[in-house]
Order: structure tokens, then C-alpha cells, then sequence
């Protein structure tokens, strides 16, 4: 059995969910553009010339104005996966996140559900400074309606 890395298998992962069903999109700064690190470190590489500019959407560098437009497309019944390249950086649209996307089903009373997958990554050790190394999933746990997962082959 041929192993794969963590970024080809929730690249994989991406594109199975990209298949099954036309409401899904990624979005977030970087994506679907071409610079040295590649697509948000290359999880997102190759899927612009796969799905088009619509369904792979490159971003300003705004998370609030990510996380809300996200909240907003899966309000409309959209599927949103979201591209923030450093967890460290959530703590920007904690509103959005606390307040409107963990929140909006209970208080809509089920009328909407916010189906938004947010994909970050942790630079524990990498050597970016303080801003960039927090890993801040703890946080995620404790909001409702948030699922929180974190995969690791030991290798990227």
C-alpha cells in the first residue's frame, strides 16, 4: 500500500465533496492563484483548472469578510469550504464564527443550517513568530454546532 500526504489526501477529499455535488466551493486568499508557496500550501493546487474560477475562489485577504461570505453562500444553500491559511488567524472573525456561523441554526429554529468547512493549518514550530503559531482548536470544541478534526501522517 502507497501512502499519501496529508495535504494529497484532504485534497482528495476536497475534490470527492467538489463531485458529489455542485453547491460545494472553496474560497480564501490564495486559492486558485499561482505564487511560490503554491495554492494555500498546494492543498487547493489544481483545482481552479478543474472546477472554474466560480467553484475555486481566490480572496482578499479579510477573514472576517471570508467567514462571512461563507456564512452567507451556506445560508443560501451553498457549501462553503473556507482557506484560512493560518489558524492563528481565526481569532480575526471570532464574531463570525461565535456569534453567526455556530449559532444561526439554533437561533433560525433549524430554518438554516451553516454546512461551512473551514480549513486552517497549525505552524507550531515553523518559525513564523508569534502571530502565525498558535493552535488554537481548543477553542472550536466548545462551539456549538462545530465539529473539529485534525489529521496527521507525521509528514505534510
Amino acid at each position: 500500500m502507497t501512502g499519501i500526504s496529508c495535504i494529497e489526501a484532504i485534497r482528495d477529499g476536497i475534490k470527492e465533496e467538489m463531485d458529489r455535488d455542485e453547491g460545494v466551493f472553496v474560497m480564501g486568499p490564495g486559492v486558485g492563484a499561482s505564487h511560490p508557496l503554491g495554492d494555500s500550501y498546494s492543498v487547493t493546487k489544481g483545482l481552479k483548472e478543474i472546477y472554474g474560477p466560480e467553484r475555486v475562489r481566490n480572496t482578499p485577504i479579510s477573514e472576517t469578510a471570508i467567514i462571512s461570505g461563507a456564512v452567507g453562500a451556506a445560508m443560501a444553500g451553498m457549501m462553503p469550504i473556507v482557506e484560512i491559511p493560518f489558524s492563528s488567524h481565526l481569532a480575526i472573525a471570532m464574531d463570525e464564527l461565535w456569534n453567526q456561523a455556530s449559532k444561526l441554526r439554533y437561533m433560525s429554529g433549524g430554518q438554516f443550517k451553516i454546512p461551512i468547512v473551514v480549513r486552517t493549518s497549525n505552524s507550531m514550530g515553523a518559525g513564523l513568530g508569534p502571530q502565525y503559531s498558535e493552535s488554537p482548536e481548543s477553542w472550536f470544541i466548545h462551539m456549538p454546532g462545530f465539529k473539529v478534526v485534525v489529521p496527521s501522517s507525521g509528514t505534510i
